[in-house]
């Protein structure tokens, strides 16, 4: 390649794209790869000189665009293909897991899906923010950023005033932080088990060129899946509000369908075994499927509502309206009044309040 593919980084504390990206793009298939990538200030710098021509690609963390349509839909650029998480999954950081904790073990998370996860699975757990955590002991440190917060999270716990606390991997690495640590994973070792989908948009990356670069301008350093997780993550929450976003967990990810088979066997899930066969009972064609995962979770952790979706990768645009519809319907009906069976019975409260 005679002209160099220059790429414009823009980092946040949990995912270090300009690292990935270069280890990336050392990678056999892509060692070739004319690339010059730099690192950005901001959105709004990176977008106006992608606009100006200065760079052709941008790659960004997909959280950091989340709400900022408006400001790509002004400098003409639009999404133009993803990498698939690596490590999209958070961690605990802690001597002991979580069915080890003693009673009443004080966890601080300041994710506050996390947070309603770890009391789902615990209910005897003290899982707070570390907001609430320093006004509970009326301590008045303020951090400067969340690897600050975080080391002062590893002072807390070495003293013993807490048991545990909840971190990125990004962070724990780039702390050389050596304690024991837990994978808060989306899939329970045995049915029925703990298990905790990721924040939205965990360590998905993409990349943004302008309008009217063409779409093999990323062929060579996007992924499918990454791409997928992409489209299905912006179609269900990209116009959740701050709040919303908050209190979702969701997993998108492709699965061969040899898996799905085997881990239908194990747990003896019918369900999802027909989910690999067609109507007449063959294994269906499609060697790759998607599996979509949403919930919703009260303050308590006692009431969770979910969703999940096993669908074969040609019809996971069509199947992902369906979904959305689906879900705007069950977190209605759920989180409305049970209305009267008689005349005499008064009105039952809702299964969930989405808005604590």
């Amino acid at each position: 390649m005679d002209k160099k593919l220059s790429i414009v980084t823009l980092n946040s504390l949990n995912c270090n794209v300009t690292e990935f990206l270069l280890k990336y793009l050392e990678s056999e298939d892509l060692d070739e790869l004319g690339t010059n990538v730099v690192t950005g200030a901001s959105i709004n710098s990176c977008l106006k000189d992608l606009n100006k021509g200065k760079y052709d690609l941008m790659a960004v963390p997909a959280s950091e665009i989340h709400g900022k349509e408006l400001e790509m839909a002004k400098y003409e650029c639009r999404v133009n293909g993803a990498i698939t998480p690596r490590r999209p999954n958070l961690l605990l950081v802690s001597e002991n897991k979580i069915d080890y904790q003693p009673k009443s073990a004080i966890i601080l998370c300041d994710y506050k899906i996390i947070r309603r996860q770890l009391r789902r699975s615990r209910k005897d757990l003290r899982v707070l923010s570390t907001e609430a955590f320093k006004s509970i002991n009326e301590i008045s440190l303020v951090h400067s950023n969340q690897v600050e917060e975080i080391k002062w999270m590893e002072d807390m716990k070495k003293t013993g005033y807490i048991d545990g606390f909840v971190t990125s991997r990004k962070i724990f690495d780039e702390l050389h932080l050596n304690g024991r640590r837990h994978a808060l994973l989306p899939d329970p070792k045995d049915r029925g088990g703990h298990h905790f989908l990721p924040i939205p948009y965990s360590d998905l990356i993409v990349y943004i060129s302008r309008n009217s670069s063409p779409k093999s301008l990323t062929n060579l350093i996007s992924e499918k899946e990454g791409e997928t997780i992409w489209w299905i993550q912006n179609q269900i929450i990209g116009s959740f509000d701050l709040s919303e976003l908050m209190n979702t967990g969701i997993l998108v990810r492709h699965r061969r369908v040899r898996s799905l088979m085997e881990e239908a066997e194990k747990n003896k899930d019918l369900t999802l075994e027909q989910a690999c066969h067609d109507s007449e009972g063959d294994v269906l064609d499609s060697k790759v499927h998607v599996e979509v995962k949403i919930e919703r979770i009260s303050k308590n952790g006692k009431r969770t509502i979910s969703i999940h979706r096993i669908i074969p990768y040609k019809k996971y645009e069509f199947a992902t309206i369906s979904l959305i519809r689906d879900w705007g319907i069950m977190l209605k009906e759920t989180s409305q009044k049970v209305p009267q069976d008689f005349y005499s019975d008064g009105f039952a409260n809702a299964f969930i309040d989405l808005k604590e």
